[in-house]
């Protein structure tokens, strides 16, 4: 492989697999109201958060980490600014204490102290925190990536020092070098001592939160519900440790997760699922890193043509990820891994995503489910064609097909899924 090639698939997964607490929207919001009220050099008395509709999507219906079971744009806020250590980035909420808690309550319960509005003129990962006190006054600006800070002001002054306003511009960039057939060569030839302490990181925070899933009470508990309807069957456990660590991060677990894409669930879900498969044939450690290396890196190259965030669930590219390395464990060739990427964005390309929540879990088990049924498929000589649908002829058109759909052909979706979601519609079909 290319030097430069190889090189920007091992930076690209060092500019994804990042450590993060809780539901990574929450704490996009702690973290720009920390780094506001550094700049402010005090605790606010009046903060405002605007944010894109699918951060607010995506905060509505989830718990915010160490908030004891608070949800919400202003609890994220109120406790990132309390912490006020930016530094954190997305683990930002493991440093709330009980008297963070407690404060963060007393100020919610004040009539305009957090007010949250909703910002239409910008993209979909988009958060900005003003924050006042004693005649001062500064403002933050998030852009396009969780801890991406475009923007800083102090009493209405820019301030340019630990701004990064291209950050992950050159990740973009290299992003257009990925293929399927390149992920797949990567995988098969990578020096794992490149890649070996971000996946190590992965398995080791990905699998925790899944077996503490199957262990608690957490949401909907659809991994236990999983394993308790169908036993301890290896295809069963691929599923329900990839739904049992989102059960537990929707419920505002604690526990660190490695995200891909910008997404905890999506982390969870290629990586759960491809241990315990690998687990379960049997496969060495080593296969088992390349397998990672796969289903990380195919949903990295699907979501790009998404993006970050959007109407088009996540947990299906996460799942298509998942579908290919199970192929490639299984010891199938280059066209069967494409051809069961090819046959779970044709089955289930058009999940939506109607923010973070309980049902999160259920779309991942459904994404693996797919993702299981896809690869026996493909081990066996079988897909879908080209023309059925957004099937296309080949899997970077395909990819590209369904990129198209979810970037541009789901933006109205996503507009009305939130209005939905904010009571601004009348539902009834007959008025």
């Amino acid at each position: 492989m290319e030097a430069k090639v190889y090189d920007a698939y091992v930076q690209i997964l060092e500019s994804e697999l990042l450590k993060a607490l809780g539901c990574t929207e929450p704490g996009a919001v702690a973290f720009t109201a920390a780094k506001a009220t550094e700049v402010l050099g005090k605790m606010p008395e009046r903060m405002e958060v605007n944010s894109s509709g699918n951060i607010i999507k995506n905060v509505k219906g989830v718990i915010v980490p160490n908030s004891g079971g608070l949800r919400g744009i202003a609890p994220a806020a109120i406790l990132g600014a309390l912490v006020a250590k930016p530094e954190l980035e997305l683990e930002i909420l493991e440093g709330v204490t009980d008297a963070d808690r407690a404060k963060a309550k007393e100020l919610m319960a004040q009539d305009g102290y957090c007010k949250s509005t909703v910002e239409e003129g910008e993209g979909n990962l988009y958060v900005e925190v003003a924050v006042w006190a004693a005649g001062d006054s500064a403002r933050v600006i998030i852009r396009n990536n969780h801890t991406n800070i475009t923007l800083i002001e102090k009493n209405g002054e820019s301030l340019q020092s630990g701004v990064a306003q291209n950050e992950g511009a050159d990740i973009a960039e290299m992003k257009k070098l990925m293929s399927v057939e390149g992920i797949i060569e990567f995988a098969k030839t990578c020096n794992l001592d490149d890649v070996k302490h971000l996946l190590d990181q992965q398995i080791e925070c990905n699998n925790a939160i899944g077996e503490e899933g199957l262990k608690g009470g957490y949401g909907a508990e659809v991994g236990k519900t999983l394993t308790e309807t169908y036993g301890d069957d290896m295809l069963v456990k691929v599923k329900a440790m990839a739904a049992a660590g989102s059960d537990a991060r929707m419920a505002g677990s604690v526990m660190p997760v490695v995200i891909n894409s910008g997404s905890g669930n999506q982390g969870i879900t290629v990586t759960n699922s491809v241990t315990e498969f690998a687990k379960g044939i049997g496969a060495s450690e080593e296969q088992m890193y390349r397998g990672l290396l796969i289903s990380n890196l195919i949903s990295i190259h699907i979501k790009k043509h998404i993006g970050p965030l959007s109407a088009f669930c996540g947990a299906v590219s996460a799942g298509a990820g998942a579908s290919g390395a199970f192929v490639f464990l299984s010891g199938g060739s280059d066209d069967q891994i494409g051809q069961a990427i090819i046959n779970v964005l044709g089955d289930c390309g058009g999940m939506v995503c109607d923010g973070a929540k309980s049902s999160c879990a259920a779309k991942i088990a459904s994404s693996i489910d797919a993702a299981i049924m896809s690869y026996k498929m493909a081990m066996a000589g079988r897909g879908f064609e080209p023309g059925e649908g957004l099937v296309m002829d080949d899997v970077e058109e395909t990819i590209r097909s369904i990129g198209y759909m979810g970037r541009v052909g789901m933006k109205e979706t996503d507009v009305e899924i939130l209005h939905v979601m904010l009571g601004d519609r009348d539902l009834d079909p007959y008025k």
